[in-house]
């Protein structure tokens, strides 16, 4: 499991459209915004990474910037379970 928080700051005129593309994203979700600031998290997905989706929200329309704030990794499934000590 891969989690990242960001922090993405938007012009005002197209936050509601800079909301719509993160949250129509897979793996995407928008917690909160305020005067432009919203606070994201993105997860690996089947086919994308986190750090893919990152990468794709600076080409969001009305997007200034995306900050990584915050990263989370554990692993999952195989992985998981060799990772674990006897």
């Amino acid at each position: 499991m891969n989690i990242c928080g960001c922090l993405v700051h938007a012009t005002p005129k197209k936050v509601d459209a800079v909301k719509a593309a993160i949250e129509a994203t897979e793996g995407g979700e928008v917690h909160a915004e305020e005067n432009g600031r919203l606070v994201v998290t993105v997860e690996d997905v089947e086919g994308k990474r986190a750090s893919e989706q990152i990468m794709d929200m600076h080409n969001i329309p009305g997007v200034l910037s995306v900050t990584l704030t915050y990263h989370h990794f554990e692993p999952s499934g195989a992985d998981a379970t060799a990772s674990q000590p006897l």
